[in-house]
């Protein structure tokens, strides 16, 4: 079998990224390798109608679940909604629309032995030439120092209206035990609400049990009756706190999506660097012809090493969050946070902040130890 461009695993940056590729340059054979039997795994991502471009929000609009106007967050002593939009995409949604789109250049049920740029060994023994291989199976182990974002969230069908007309992105008025904890909200229907229990932890581990109970005391404690848990999705997101681009690039293989260290260093978001990845790749592979191997490798990682080293600031706040503040302070580092103009707020995760930004997050008087934040500044 050979191809133009294969992209392995049809997660959220090799599903964007081969249907991009394929709407640009319907003339290349582009194959997509997805281990399992659908695209997207069990995930919802999200992102604020600021983090990407309007020509990219345009062309991502078939896969928006759900659209909001404004968000909220809340915090003991702090309130706030947002006049900023927000949207939402769910795996279901874009196994719908993107395996539609590729058709029979979606192969499921592929599992993948060896990488070369150039060529693909299935664990079934079957060979895949091609002129470009590109790596996206998710995140891998890397050597930089971490923090993490833990979640559990629930999909749930209500007996009745919730009334929650925006999404809360941040409940930090829950209990602050063992890390920065918050719930996320997102209201999908009327009677369908996604509510996730998230922290700001020192290690991956979620306790399932524990995180099932925290959301169901938080859907009791707003009197939410519930009919069904439609689905259920867990994780954790790596928070770097220092380190190199270069622990996520060993190899020569071409690699995208959080494998690629591509995603928010603080908040974790990873849709935005998908969808700008996607559009760095069908316009790269539109005017290199025929797709280059090397040259896809050199123009991805230069990509996600200009954004990694643009956003040493956001790895030292990390540092500030993690190592400067004891577990249960977290909470009073993102009030602060929250209490600063919408447009530093809007910058902040689109990964855009200005010098002013900056000394302005850096300014007033810190809600940890000046002695240990001075220390982690310096990394």
């Amino acid at each position: 079998m050979t191809a133009d461009v294969v992209i392995v695993g049809g997660g959220l940056a090799g599903s964007l990224a081969a249907w991009q590729i394929s709407v640009r340059r319907p003339d290349l054979r582009v194959q997509l390798l997805e281990a399992a039997a659908t695209l997207g795994g069990n995930h919802t991502w999200s992102l604020h109608a600021t983090d990407v471009p309007p020509a990219a929000l345009a062309w991502l609009d078939p896969l928006v679940e759900a659209r909001w106007p404004r968000h909220a967050v809340a915090f003991p002593a702090h309130r706030r909604v947002l006049e900023q939009p927000y949207l939402s995409i769910t795996s279901a949604r874009l196994h719908a629309v993107v395996s539609a789109a590729l058709g029979d250049r979606v192969q499921f049920h592929t599992q993948v032995g060896a990488l070369t740029p150039t060529r693909v060994q299935t664990a079934d023994g079957h060979t895949i030439e091609a002129r470009v291989v590109i790596d996206a199976r998710g995140a891998a182990p890397v050597d930089v120092p971490l923090g993490w974002q833990t979640f559990l969230g629930q999909e749930i069908q209500l007996d009745a209206p919730h009334g929650v007309h925006v999404p809360m992105i941040m409940d930090a008025t829950v209990p602050q035990v063992g890390g920065f904890k918050f719930v996320y909200v997102l209201p999908f229907a009327p009677n369908r609400v996604l509510v996730e229990d998230t922290a700001y932890a020192d290690s991956p581990g979620v306790d399932l049990p524990r995180a099932r109970t925290n959301v169901a005391t938080y859907v009791a404690a707003h009197g939410w009756r519930v009919r069904e848990v439609v689905r259920e999705e867990s994780g954790s997101l790596p928070i770097p706190l220092g380190g190199a681009i270069d622990a996520f690039w060993s190899g020569d293989v071409p690699r995208i999506g959080m494998r690629a260290g591509l995603f928010h260093p603080t908040t974790g978001y990873s849709l935005p660097d998908a969808v700008a990845t996607a559009d760095l790749l069908a316009d790269l592979l539109t005017t290199v012809n025929p797709p280059d191997a090397s040259r896809v490798y050199s123009e991805v990682r230069q990509f996600a090493t200009t954004r990694w080293q643009a956003r040493a600031f956001f790895r030292m706040l990390n540092r500030l969050l993690f190592r400067a503040a004891a577990p249960e302070a977290r909470a009073r580092v993102l009030e602060q946070f929250y209490r600063r103009s919408p447009g530093l707020i809007a910058r902040f995760y689109a990964g855009q902040l200005t010098a002013f930004d900056r000394l302005r997050l850096l300014s007033g008087r810190p809600p940890v130890s000046v002695r240990l934040a001075l220390a982690h500044m310096r990394g």
